[in-house]
């Protein structure tokens, strides 16, 4: 296993991303990342300060004869999404990623690799550490918390950026330019509930496993399966046929990531468990006929276990098993302004219960706030008729696409210019930075743009080595080009 990063190039970035991945900065635990930028920026003498909102700002004059270019902020964000497969021990707060080399990538080993947005942070350095490439002023910022709420982004004040132009590192396919993304609504559910006695029967431990998972603005258009939606199609169709006591349900993870993996705990009649495992075996054959082509290794099973000594009342976990049956999820609609753009979708992220209450997160996009809203009524609708309580919140507006900007008149040059080809010009179903950024500076001339990132928000996330290099190359292309005042 080749774990010598430092050996690749371009030699800065991934010098810098050989020492981040040894930074654990799982999303709120960001302190060690900061520290590390801020050494950084008094080792090589950069101006620099630390926000509120937790966001490191870096500052370097223009090199000679660069004075008359547009300021450009470059922007990354520092956290990581922390997923790991089952069978993996790992704890994201202590542990450093175990990245390597595998033939023309670098991945992790059982976990997320932080390629997302670990490569823009370390581009970012490069830029500021190297005193041999030209560039008119340039700016860096790195924004805290992104992955579970964009609070640096949200917290970013008026007046600290001086640039005219923003360009954002973190969109994950190379030789694509992003002009545009998706707003954003969280749905937080919570269902109440008093524990009664388990039943009598035999306990069985009903999970679905192997789904691929992703990024749920990214590979939602691929029409994964979504765990904890295939979970509770089983458990309403077992509840048809058969007495199940709903034990206990932990499904999903993180609001932004589709779910890959679903477990509930179940009491059924003993005379019915052979006729209830052979049902399950007959849903897992329907399940992987349902996503062929998608879905390679859904695993859905039912394993005898422990009996647990309470459960959910039958009436509230039938309203929670219709419930999620019924809420929205996957693509709502595509857009018919640009050809295989999602335009408003949901990811149904996590569904848990604890004794007391089952909490249950979803996360909308959408580019058109009407459509966001919408679904986030839908959503609302269908668990308070469950009787549960819904929060509507973290609401947040799309980026809008500016066909005639500046930079990316100058970007489309620069890319022909290095490749003899166009990059694609297009818009990302997810929730970029730069829309919340562009709120408190509506004036910033924006592009998003990065290497070639696969599976992000998985474990099996992956950069490819080559496309970090044409990226790199097309940064410092783009910078040494900028548009003048």
């Amino acid at each position: 296993m080749d774990k010598n990063l430092a050996a690749l190039k371009p030699a800065l970035v991934w010098k810098h991303f050989a020492q981040i991945v040894n930074i654990p900065r799982p999303s709120g635990s960001e302190e060690r990342i900061r520290q590390y930028l801020v050494d950084f920026a008094v080792a090589q003498g950069i101006e620099h300060q630390v926000d509120e909102a937790g966001n490191v700002y870096m500052r370097k004059a223009a090199t000679a004869g660069m004075e008359d270019r547009k300021g450009i902020v470059i922007q990354a964000h520092v956290d990581m999404v922390p997923q790991k497969n089952n069978d993996k021990e790992f704890d994201f707060i202590n542990d450093p990623i175990e990245a390597y080399i595998d033939g023309e990538w670098v991945t992790a080993n059982g976990t997320t690799l932080g390629a997302d947005n670990g490569i823009g942070v370390a581009a970012i350095l490069a830029v500021m550490e190297d005193n041999e490439i030209e560039h008119g002023p340039i700016e860096g910022l790195f924004t805290a918390t992104e992955e579970t709420g964009m609070d640096g982004a949200f917290g970013l004040k008026g007046g600290l950026l001086q640039g005219d132009i923003l360009l954002n590192l973190d969109s994950e396919t190379e030789g694509e330019l992003y002009v545009g993304c998706a707003g954003g609504l969280d749905a937080n559910v919570t269902l109440p509930y008093e524990a009664v006695a388990t039943p009598e029967g035999v306990a069985l431990e009903l999970s679905v496993k192997g789904c691929k998972g992703g990024h749920s603005g990214i590979q939602i258009v691929c029409q994964r399966a979504n765990a904890n939606k295939l979970l509770f199609r089983l458990l309403r169709k077992l509840s048809a046929q058969w007495s199940v006591a709903l034990c206990s349900v932990d499904g999903g993870g993180l609001r932004n990531a589709i779910p890959r993996e679903a477990v509930a705990t179940v009491v059924v009649p003993a005379e019915a468990v052979a006729d209830v495992k052979a049902a399950v075996t007959e849903f897992e054959a329907m399940a992987q006929a349902e996503f062929a082509g998608i879905e390679d290794a859904i695993a859905v099973k039912a394993e005898e276990v422990a009996a647990p000594a309470e459960c959910l009342p039958a009436d509230v976990a039938k309203a929670l098993m219709a419930a999620v049956v019924a809420c929205p999820d996957g693509v709502e609609k595509m857009s018919m302004a640009m050809e295989g753009l999602v335009q408003t979708s949901n990811n149904l992220a996590r569904v848990v219960s604890d004794g007391k209450q089952v909490k249950l997160q979803s996360l909308m996009r959408s580019s058109v706030r009407s459509e966001k809203e919408a679904v986030g009524d839908a959503i609302k609708a269908v668990f308070e008729l469950a009787g549960a309580e819904v929060e509507l919140s973290g609401s947040y507006d799309g980026w809008n696409p500016n066909m005639q900007s500046p930079i990316l008149k100058a970007m489309l040059a620069s890319y022909e210019a290095l490749y003899g080809k166009a990059p694609a010009v297009t818009a990302i179903h997810a929730g970029l930075e730069c829309g919340i950024i562009g709120s408190n500076y509506p004036n910033l001339d924006m592009i998003s743009f990065g290497p070639t990132i696969c599976y992000p928000h998985s474990p099996d996330e992956k950069v490819e080595i080559a496309s970090v290099e044409k990226f790199y190359d097309f940064l410092l292309h783009t910078l040494k080009n900028a548009p003048k005042k």
